[in-house]
């Protein structure tokens, strides 16, 4: 071994990566006898393993007994066969092996010169995805970390692409259901707020050819700089797809980049009814896929493919100086996305399809939108469960039936509680989400050691959950204030409108006095003759208007949909967050048809008092899901 204090001589490795796969080999066998979720506190965990590195070697089996006891257990076994929240993840063994391949030779895949082999397979591997989703040859890619590097690579592509340098002029658009991941990108590329559009979806939680059409044309005559639309292959709420092929013609009428968040669903292309769910896809200017999702390859690995292949290229290369030598004939792929060093992820998911065949990842695929099906038909036939929205790829939403003539609060808590007992058992894994308002229970179908009656369990699971009798209010105790966030107002709301009146406001029904004193002491009473337009539809602005009296009509393109008098209220959806400060913006314009006093209140004390209060919050979403899905009461 020479002077190298880190080598080893080749029985030790040899020792020690037997004792690491029969750990290994242990634990996925033993899989199904453990909790799909196993958690622990900082304080508990940090006992366990909070210690200063030895200043000399440890015995290699003692440490692996130390990861096998008190870190491996700890998580949440997305691989678990009845782990049915989030986006689950269940790689295969060669995959593994792939990346023990790629970790142990030290490959460094950003450059062609040092890593022509991996470098090749990984071209290998984009054509691959690039047949499957009938891309022409002219296209190109690159794989990531995941779905949230490759949204972001594909905005900073599209904006150099058409726009070059940041600008306050440029716009970006998507729906509602769009992952969180593109509002992550956009703030970290430096949009404002007001430059992302967040455009309301519809009722299959699809997005709207004609509203992104409206607001792509009102930003063009206002002289801003439309360039992107982000539409989804799957979204992670409830698996929804948008109008893909509608969209991208729409898109590119006006000069405006489509791309499209496949992560979850993309590649279900791979089986007739995928294909059939995702028409129109190959029209995209990029595509963001996620193998580490339904090709059931470990985490990370993303992909992203560009139409143009070209501009992939052109947006990131740059050659520094003291790189020059290893700019050798061959792709770069470092020039194609935002790291330099990089592990190679081709070999990972080359290996892996070619051990099984393709036709297995079609088979595990297929097999996860029946079980969905399926899982839809059970709920149906209970009468204690209700389907909230239908099976979509391998995603469905449902919950418990509440009591005739339970408050919908009362039976969001108690579906909660169900949710969180359900955890807290360890057997299976659901998680929730907001539909319409609304808490529902979801189940995500993915993993290829699912088999039927693991589904069947989930569902059952629910039915039969015990619910816990609880007062509402006892359920969801009222925070304090967060710091920071009311705003001062230059005037007080009218002494006549108080806690009594709010009350009648709908939505503020369960508002405490004092919750009401500290919303209506920051208002201010804004008065306007008839005919004047209180907001515009597409305008950043996110004041909540309480009609004090008088009357204002709410108008989409010049069409009177509402009119709202004393005691109703406007402006909640444009105030909700969707998303680290990005939000819906004005959906309709509001003007006063006779004079009128409205008390307008700061966004962000609409959205403390929503904290604060579980029962309003909810009351709020679900007159902002309302209108933004009935056009007779689409609202700004």
């Amino acid at each position: 071994m020479g002077s190298d204090p880190l080598a080893l001589r080749p029985e030790q490795m040899r020792t020690m990566a037997l004792a690491v796969v029969e750990m290994l080999i242990a634990r996925i066998d033993g899989l199904r006898d453990e909790p799909a979720l196993k958690t622990d506190t900082l304080e508990s965990m940090r006992r366990r393993l909070a210690a200063q590195p030895s200043s000399g070697p440890r015995d290699f089996a003692e440490l692996l007994r130390v990861l096998d006891q008190d870190v491996l257990p700890f998580v949440g076994h997305f691989d678990h066969p009845r782990f049915f929240g989030y986006i689950p993840g269940a790689g295969t063994w060669p995959a593994a092996l792939g990346d023990l391949i790629a970790a142990a030779t030290m490959i460094d895949a950003g450059s062609w010169r040092e890593a022509a082999g991996p470098s090749a397979l990984e071209l290998t591997v984009l054509d691959w995805f690039r047949d499957w989703v009938e891309y022409p040859e002219s296209a190109a890619g690159v794989l990531v970390s995941g779905g949230s590097a490759a949204n972001l690579t594909a905005i900073a592509c599209a904006r150099e692409a058409l726009i070059g340098p940041m600008s306050p002029r440029i716009m970006m658009y998507t729906g509602d259901q769009t992952h969180s991941s593109v509002a992550r990108a956009a703030r970290h590329l430096g949009f404002r707020p007001d430059q992302l559009r967040v455009l309301p979806t519809d009722d299959d939680f699809r997005l709207r050819p004609a509203d992104v059409i409206a607001a792509i044309d009102a930003d063009l005559a206002a002289d801003r700089l439309p360039f992107l639309v982000s539409a989804n292959a799957g979204t992670t709420n409830t698996g929804a797809v948008d109008p893909i092929g509608e969209l991208a013609d729409a898109c590119h009428e006006r000069g405006v980049w489509l791309h499209v968040d496949g992560a979850y669903g993309a590649f279900a292309v791979l089986t007739e009814r995928g294909k059939r769910a995702m028409q129109g896809m190959n029209k995209a200017d990029s595509i963001t896929l996620d193998p580490h999702k339904w090709l059931a390859m470990p985490f990370e690995v993303g992909c992203l493919l560009v139409h143009e292949g070209r501009l992939l290229e052109r947006a990131f290369e740059l050659h520094a100086e003291y790189l020059k030598d290893g700019h050798a004939a061959g792709i770069n792929f470092a020039d194609r996305g935002l790291q330099l060093t990089r592990a190679s992820r081709a070999i990972k998911v080359w290996l892996a399809i070619e051990t099984f065949g393709l036709d297995a990842f079609r088979a595990t695929i297929d097999r996860a939108i029946d079980q969905t099906l399926a899982a839809q038909a059970r709920i149906e036939a209970d009468p204690r469960l209700e389907l909230v929205t239908p099976a979509s790829l391998g995603i469905l939403t449902f919950r418990r039936r509440g009591a005739a003539g339970e408050p919908g609060t009362m039976t969001d808590r108690r579906n909660e509680a169900i949710v969180q007992s359900i955890a807290a058992g360890g057997e299976v894994l659901v998680t929730s989400t907001l539909i319409k308002g609304r808490y529902a229970i979801r189940l995500c179908v993915l993993n290829h050691t699912t088999e039927d009656e693991d589904v069947v369990f989930a569902i059952d699971r629910v039915a039969e959950a015990d619910v816990p009798e609880f007062d509402l209010a006892a359920a969801a105790p009222t925070r304090p204030p967060v710091s920071g966030t009311t705003v001062t107002a230059t005037a007080s709301a009218p002494s006549a409108f108080g806690a009594a009146e709010f009350r009648r406001v709908r939505g503020f029904e369960a508002i405490t006095d004092d919750q009401a004193d500290r919303f209506l002491v920051v208002g201010r009473e804004e008065r306007f003759a008839a005919g004047i337009v209180v907001t515009e539809r597409w305008a950043y602005s996110r004041t909540f208007y309480v009609v004090l009296d008088g009357e204002v009509s709410i108008s989409i393109d010049g069409v009177e949909v509402n009119r709202l008098v004393g005691g109703d209220s406007f402006g909640e959806i444009a105030a909700i967050d969707w998303g680290r400060d990005f939000s819906y913006g004005r959906t309709a314009t509001v003007t006063s048809t006779m004079p009128t006093r409205l008390l307008a209140v700061p966004g962000a004390t609409l959205r403390e008092l929503m904290l604060e209060s579980p029962a309003v919050d909810a009351e709020i979403r679900q007159i902002a899901y309302d209108r933004m899905h009935r056009a007779i009461g689409t609202e700004a």
